[in-house]
């Protein structure tokens, strides 16, 4: 394995320069433990996979968002070409795949038309399988949230979904599934949305995403950040995971059903 060196060319790339240059920094500090710092990984598998834009990540046999990764770009490209090709390089990534159990296969939906973003933990095994996001009973939860259908709901040209971690990251030890993987948010989220500037709400979907997105203006607890849902608005609006894990919560918490949701909605119906 190859630490990255921070003269290496794939630094210059205009798209990631400033999460890879951060990566470097923490590899090129010998006290910085592997998995700690989650980014001692093969730069010439690096370098072939994720930059290399012609090389599709594997995806579910379908159309649509889900099919084939572009190829590379050029400048004659017409808009929106720039974030398809940094797509084509999220699907292409194989950065941590040492630790991924059933291998990479990262999930993120987006096109430049979007002005919905969905932002959740990290898929799980059904959505890993299918390779469509949020095909899963916490899916079905979240769809009744928005009150939308799954047309509506998996319709790319108004709705970007981004997971913090974009592949699924295995089975914790004490029970159900890790933490997102550490690597993804840093090196892709930002360049993605860069090139969305169309985006007006951003759903902070479970406390890895408030965590991210709000930093020091989030609750101590999710129960804080999302009851405090008024206070991010207008760019963005917190909630639970909708995970069956969520079921014993709204029932201590049914302001959650009664205020946000309704507020949710109507947000949502005015975006789309």
């Amino acid at each position: 394995m190859t630490r990255v060196s921070l003269n290496d060319p794939l630094l210059n790339d205009p798209f990631l320069n400033s999460p890879l240059r951060s990566f470097a920094t923490q590899a090129a500090d010998a006290s910085t433990p592997p998995e700690a710092a989650s980014i001692r990984f093969s730069l010439r598998s690096f370098t072939t996979q994720a930059a290399d834009t012609t090389q599709a990540a594997a995806v579910a046999p379908r159309g649509g968002p889900f099919a084939r990764a572009p190829d590379a770009v050029t400048m004659t490209e017409p808009p929106g070409a720039a974030l398809q090709e940094i797509i084509a390089r999220a699907r292409a990534c194989r950065v941590c795949a040492a630790y991924l159990p059933l291998g990479p296969r990262p999930m993120v939906v987006a096109t430049g038309t979007a002005r919905l973003m969905i932002v959740g933990q990290a898929p799980g095994t059904k959505v890993h399988a299918s390779g469509i996001p949020w095909n899963d009973p916490s899916g079905e939860r979240l769809r009744d949230w928005l009150a939308l259908d799954r047309d509506t709901f998996y319709d790319d040209t108004r709705i970007a979904i981004m997971p913090m971690g974009f592949c699924y990251p295995g089975r914790a030890e004490r029970g159900g599934d890790k933490p997102p993987r550490p690597e993804c948010a840093p090196l892709w989220h930002d360049p993605i949305r860069a090139a969305m500037p169309g985006i007006e709400l951003t759903l902070l979907v479970g406390q890895y995403a408030q965590a991210r997105y709000l930093g020091k203006a989030r609750g101590k607890t999710m129960t804080e950040t999302v009851r405090a849902w008024r206070e991010h608005g207008p760019a963005f609006l917190p909630t639970p995971h909708p995970s069956w894990r969520t079921s014993a919560w709204l029932k201590k918490n049914p302001w959650f059903e009664d205020e946000v949701l309704p507020a949710l909605r109507r947000r949502v119906k005015a975006l789309l």
